[in-house]
């Protein structure tokens, strides 16, 4: 399934976070090649979360390093930051978009602000980016007019529109009920298909398993155990990785 070049886009090392006297993540490292997908799963509070946001600077790592296209990100310079963002799109459990724009807006804002775009071209290519994601005839209409899943593609639209070199997705259909999750896994799927590059965190193991050119299963922290999806779901060589992966299997069969 891979669609890569042998150089990784982007590169964590040694990351750490602390909150308090918690330790969230002790020390991980990993790195996603151009074009390649890879997902993240384990149990809930095992630090998926906090490692998508210490990769993207939402959360400031205690330790560790962050690099993009072979080049160290110095998150303490706020224009190096920037850029840097704008070049990482993040997507989020709960869209975060902003409920007092309309759908075009919210994915033209940044266009205007960030990039500082004209309105009329930032205009074309949100309403392009709309259509890409299907939304096309809702484009005037606020959050609040939106389905969960009409929401998520809104805020999958505001990614792309930033072009970025890796996609960020952290649990992107967990608010969503079961018979909205398909929309955006179509769309996810569409970029797959067109090479985007993407680390995604998730328990929609079914999903995982087509997409992934490798799954980490993480824990505690840690991860216990990569590979790819045959070898992680049917093979895995560590127990509480077949622990894990025969619970949420049966769970999604059962659903």
């Amino acid at each position: 399934m891979a669609r890569t070049d042998n150089n990784p886009v982007l590169k964590v090392e040694n990351v750490r976070k602390s909150f308090g006297d918690k330790e969230i993540l002790k020390g991980l490292s990993l790195s996603v090649k151009k074009g390649e997908v890879k997902v993240i799963i384990g149990p809930s509070g095992g630090g998926k979360s906090t490692l998508l946001q210490c990769i993207n600077f939402l959360v400031v790592p205690d330790e560790g390093e962050v690099w993009l296209e072979g080049r160290k990100i110095n998150y303490a310079k706020k224009r190096e930051l920037y850029a840097y963002r704008q070049q990482v799109g993040m997507i989020f459990q709960d869209f975060n978009l902003f409920d007092h724009l309309t759908a075009l807006e919210n994915v033209q804002i940044g266009l205007v602000r960030v990039k500082k775009m004209d309105k009329v071209s930032a205009h074309e290519r949100a309403a392009a980016e709309l259509r890409r994601v299907g939304l096309a005839e809702h484009a005037g209409h606020y959050p609040a007019q939106l389905s969960g899943g009409q929401k998520q593609r809104v805020s999958i639209a505001r990614a792309l529109a930033m072009d970025p070199k890796v996609m960020l997705l952290d649990e992107p259909t967990s608010a969503l009920d079961p018979e909205l999750i398909g929309e955006v896994h179509a769309v996810i799927k569409d970029l797959v298909a067109n090479g985007m590059t993407m680390l995604m965190a998730t328990h929609q193991i079914g999903f995982a398993s087509v997409l992934a050119d490798e799954i980490i299963f993480m824990e505690d922290g840690c991860i216990v155990e990569q590979g790819p999806p045959t070898q992680i779901l049917l093979n895995a060589q560590c127990t509480r990785t077949k622990e894990f992966c025969a619970k949420i299997t049966h769970l999604s069969a059962d659903s």
